[in-house]
């Protein structure tokens, strides 16, 4: 009983550990937001979420490092536009972003992020994008693969300036797989 406690609670801190990110803060994904200060303000870490928050003229496109050098969205990894964009980390390594509308990547609206392994990294994780609608073609280092997302968004409740809702997630989030995998290790050891 004793081993079955420990692992439970070893399961839940390591479902709680994901935290979400609204890119760029209070300002959202936009032009005038210094990504480079923001993504150096925090830590991010395998199973923490980014939710780019943006209005109708933005898009959010995930590109390779010479892509997002030269602001090129041509090549994107994936690319979004429905308001409301979450991207799950879960890999370690650097990630890069930027807004395909003409001009705005070298206006500074592109965010790379450096992403740590944490200790429920699975070792051979691969990306899985988690943007309600969204499919995705996995791709290799050599080659580049698109996708083509959906464009709706399941929020519907918007703030003033076309910004959607959404709770930045600051506190606990275990998510609805580590909920259930609580529910399944509770009823395990009830039954025991």
């Amino acid at each position: 009983m004793g081993f079955a406690t420990a692992l439970f609670v070893f399961l839940l801190v390591a479902a709680a550990e994901a935290k979400e990110y609204v890119v760029g803060g209070s300002g959202g994904w936009a032009t005038g937001v210094d990504y480079s200060s923001w993504a150096s303000s925090s830590t991010f870490n395998v199973g923490d979420t980014l939710v780019f928050q943006y209005g109708g003229l933005h898009t959010v496109n995930e590109v390779s490092e010479s892509d997002y050098s030269a602001c090129s969205a041509s090549n994107a990894i994936q690319s979004f536009g429905n308001q409301n964009t979450r991207i799950t980390l879960t890999a370690p390594g650097t990630r890069y972003f930027i807004c395909g509308t003409s001009g705005h990547c070298s206006e500074g609206m592109k965010l790379a992020v450096t992403v740590s392994a944490s200790a429920s990294t699975t070792p051979g994780s691969s990306f899985t994008p988690t943007t309600p609608g969204s499919s995705f073609t996995p791709t290799t280092p050599e080659g580049s693969t698109t996708t083509t997302p959906s464009q709706t968004t399941p929020y519907s409740s918007y703030q003033p300036y076309g910004r959607p809702y959404y709770n930045s997630g600051t506190g606990i989030r275990i998510g609805f797989y580590g909920l259930l995998l609580a529910v399944f290790v509770v009823i395990t050891l009830l039954n025991a």
